[in-house]
């Protein structure tokens, strides 16, 4: 059995990675500030999912404070195998309003927890990075080779920052790290700023769908599932790596929103909205260094994973419908 250290633990992918860790049989810390990036009632959700199973350890703290990530009794008295930072700000048009924030938890809280792993000998990091570091000019389907000097936003220079940083401990003290660049995340329980969640929300219960732009950007979509699958196995101990984690499946917005119309039985009341600025237009991973090093590939379609969400929203309703999406 080994012992994990997963930050962002009620997050929508923390919560996922320290499910299936704990599946099969290791035992989990997870940490979490529990901020109010978007509703409360999500977190709460997946937190009391996960203390309800054995091997889990939950601690609250913000890894943006030094003195907390190095002197907290959880992180203290444990040893660790690995560390899997999945804590972050996240969202373009969140880090439009407050990029402060982003640099707080996406660079600080990164540098804190690789001062954690060269304090306490731990071998293996996990970086939890994003697509929109390629910027808006990325080749399509986009590899790790792509350029990354040009991140078009707060968000995306906070995850290139940290980026940087976690090379720089493998370069000067050796710490083995992957880099997992995601491609947009989708599933149940999943974040409600984001547009699969408020597009089954929203047509559901017949509201209006807000959407940013003319519905034709596209994205390849990736079930959450096969993002904390691939997240695990990058905790093979390879050096220094980079991987895109991302749906094989691109699908422009409009589709998808038809697709909703059909799982939900809804007809979609589209009101458009102007582009969010430092958006992709599209968002397409090349994933062959993941299915050559890691044996990695995703395996939920995007019709399977829809119908999975609409349906968890549909037994969650009774709160899940009180949900903000901002």
């Amino acid at each position: 059995m080994a012992s994990y250290l997963v930050t962002g633990a009620a997050g929508f992918i923390g919560a996922r990675v320290s499910e299936i860790l704990i599946e099969q049989g290791n035992a989990v810390t997870g940490v979490d500030n529990l901020n109010d990036a978007y509703a409360m009632r999500m977190k709460e959700y997946r937190l009391q999912k996960l203390q309800a199973l054995p091997g889990f350890t939950f601690a609250r703290l913000d890894i943006a404070d030094r003195e907390t990530v190095s002197r907290h009794p959880a992180l203290a008295t444990r040893s660790f195998d690995a560390v899997i930072n999945l804590a972050a700000r996240a969202g373009v048009r969140a880090s439009l309003k407050n990029p402060w924030i982003f640099y707080e938890t996406n660079v600080t809280g990164t540098l804190n927890l690789l001062e954690l792993c060269r304090e306490r000998g731990i071998r293996k990091f996990i970086q939890a990075s994003t697509s929109t570091v390629y910027g808006m000019d990325a080749p399509t389907p986009t590899p790790e080779t792509a350029n990354t000097d040009h991140p078009p936003q707060a968000y995306a220079a906070s995850k290139k920052a940290a980026e940087v940083l976690c090379y720089s401990y493998h370069s000067l003290f050796g710490l083995d790290v992957s880099m997992v660049r995601y491609f947009t995340v989708y599933g149940p329980a999943g974040r409600p700023d984001m547009s699969m969640f408020r597009f089954a929300k929203w047509m559901t219960e017949g509201e209006p769908i807000q959407l940013y732009g003319d519905g034709t950007q596209s994205r390849g979509f990736t079930y959450v599932d096969d993002i904390a699958r691939g997240t695990i196995a990058a905790l093979k101990l390879l050096g220094y790596e980079i991987f895109n984690l991302g749906g094989h499946e691109v699908i422009s917005i409009n589709t998808l929103i038809a697709m909703m119309e059909e799982l939900t039985g809804r007809k979609a009341i589209v009101e458009n909205q102007p582009s969010n600025p430092g958006e992709l237009l599209v968002n397409q991973a090349d994933v062959t260094k993941a299915r050559r090093m890691l044996g990695w590939e995703p395996q939920v379609g995007l019709l399977e994973g829809v119908k999975r969400l609409v349906e968890w929203y549909n037994a969650e309703r009774s709160w899940a419908k009180e949900v903000s999406t901002p």
